[in-house]
């Protein structure tokens, strides 16, 4: 299966490695407004390069697009795409409004096409456990669901491109950008939220307009309670693991990264053995918490073998738009209550 990027920036160079070594899929060409750019990624990876939108869509062997431009700007290249008949897979947020989301599922749908995010947190071993063990029942009721992003980015980073740090082309701060990842998978094995309650600010960073820290309490539709933080100015020498902890009536489990801080259930399990063998740590320095260059492309590999399997097999890929859907809703009503609304029903 052909895959092309829209965006060379540090992303669309993560998804051109991870293309390099999937399973299903090979890198078929690259677009980026900026010829330069295009040509340099094309020449690095050997591939056909273009700064024309429409010629690059327009080839007949270009079958599966990833659109790697800023999160306010994911839209337009999308739906181009939907609409010259190629299926779309979009890095996180999928987009950074509800709206706009639901647009391009119509699209999608309209035309047969299949629309996914990179959701590549979803892919590790430790979440593919912690699933596993709610959809098992082992927490008895879920009574508290929370989840933590105490993550650091420099002025220099918000400084780095004039759309960082924008309502417009961000979509939001630490929520929407940092820790959505951890939202999606909150929401994943907790389920939806019927209310929030939040609180943002900006502590720490100047110039820019979003939130870099924000907070909000929740209240998921079984009734259970948790907290969401999420932030860029929580320095660390190591960086922190972004932490997701589940507790129910019978079991509680800590996810720091991609290992367990925290794995007990009433009823041992003989599974457990393996777990404490191969998945467990005390704590783990936060994949990508103070340099985002630090982020391997492992699970966006499995992220594109996932979605390349789906179109063939004609099925719904496990990072589909309507699973993206409830993180982007989510952080929208945290917006929202954070910018006045007080506890917002979603």
């Amino acid at each position: 299966m052909n895959f092309g990027i829209i965006g060379t920036g540090m992303i669309g160079r993560l998804h051109a490695r991870a293309i390099g070594a999937m399973d299903g899929g090979v890198l078929h060409s690259v677009f980026n407004h900026s010829g330069e750019k295009a040509r340099a990624v094309g020449e690095e990876f050997g591939v056909p390069a273009f700064d024309d939108l429409q010629a690059f869509l327009s080839d007949p062997a270009l079958e599966v697009v990833t659109v790697c431009t800023p999160s306010g700007a994911h839209y337009e290249p999308a739906l181009a795409a939907l609409l010259a008949g190629k299926h779309v897979l979009i890095e996180k947020p999928l987009e950074v409004t509800t709206a706009r989301v639901d647009h391009l599922m119509e699209v999608a749908r309209e035309r047969g096409l299949v629309l996914a995010s990179v959701l590549n947190r979803r892919f590790t071993p430790a979440m593919d456990a912690f699933r596993r063990a709610v959809g098992q029942g082992r927490f008895g009721r879920i009574t508290s669901a929370s989840c933590y992003v105490k993550w650091f980015r420099d002025q220099a980073y918000y400084d780095s491109a004039d759309w960082r740090g924008t309502w417009a082309l961000d979509g939001g701060g630490a929520l929407m950008n940092q820790a959505i990842h951890a939202i999606d998978a909150l929401l994943q094995l907790a389920g939806p939220v019927r209310a929030v309650q939040a609180t943002t600010a900006c502590l720490a960073h100047e110039r820019i307009e979003i939130e870099d820290i924000g907070a909000a309490v929740i209240e998921f539709e079984s009734g259970a309670r948790g907290v969401i933080e999420g932030s860029t100015c929580c320095w660390s020498s190591t960086g922190h693991p972004v932490r997701i902890q589940i507790c129910g009536t019978e079991g509680s489990v800590f996810l720091a990264d991609e290992a367990f801080e925290v794995w007990d259930f009433r009823d041992d399990r003989p599974e457990d053995e393996t777990i404490a063998a191969s998945l467990m740590s005390g704590s783990s320095a936060g994949l990508g918490a103070n340099n985002p260059t630090a982020i391997g492309f492992l699970q966006h590999q499995r992220n594109f073998e996932d979605f390349a399997a789906a179109v063939r097999e004609g099925r719904e890929p496990s990072t589909s738009a309507r699973s993206a859907r409830p993180a982007i809703a989510l952080i929208e009503a945290i917006y929202q209550s954070a910018g006045g609304a007080g506890r917002v029903l979603l």
